[in-house]
């Protein structure tokens, strides 16, 4: 008895592609689900700044990369010093204000005021937020305890991540259907 099996080439041909395919899927989804969380990111910082000049909103980044270890990777960042200002919050009014955090996140506040100078800042920051003026020496300071964090990336992210099963889901398959011609 004699078996043909016609088609095995063709099999092995798609099953060749296979990995390239599946990987390209997870690399799209990934690009999707960044720029998904990147958007929620600015949307969220836009929406609680009093006093905007753009530059926090305008230093959010992303990527997508394939890490040492051949994983992909989506990443996405505020490059200003700033942003972690405002996602922990600072001083003693930080410490208390309440957040959300990241496991493995444990910030270290300042316990006590401080002060820096009124002309370190181009904004009148009593007006904007009352924050006390105090001369020393004839030179006037601001002082602070500190501001309450105000998240925007942490809460971005988990808003995002709860999508991506279902992105990776409709990517992959898409992929498939595309890549191995079905």
């Amino acid at each position: 008895m004699k078996v043909t099996i016609t088609g095995l080439d063709r099999l092995n041909a798609k099953l060749k592609k296979l990995p390239t395919t599946l990987e390209d899927a997870v690399f799209d989804a990934t690009f999707e689900i960044v720029e998904d969380i990147q958007g929620r990111v600015e949307s969220k910082l836009n929406s609680s700044i009093y006093y905007n000049r753009g530059g926090l909103a305008g230093s959010n980044k992303n990527e997508v990369v394939k890490d040492s270890e051949g994983k992909i990777v989506g990443r996405v960042w505020n490059d200003d010093p700033v942003s972690v200002f405002r996602e922990f919050g600072t001083g003693p009014v930080g410490e208390a204000s309440p957040k959300d955090l990241p496991e493995g996140v444990n910030p270290v506040y300042t316990k006590e005021s401080w002060f820096f100078p009124v002309d370190a800042v181009d904004i009148d920051l009593t007006a904007i937020y009352g924050m006390q003026k105090i001369t020393i020496q004839g030179k006037e300071f601001y002082r602070t305890s500190g501001q309450p964090a105000r998240p925007f990336m942490y809460p971005a992210f988990k808003e995002g991540i709860d999508k991506a099963e279902e992105v990776y889901k409709e990517h992959v398959q898409k992929n498939l259907r595309k890549g191995l011609g079905q």
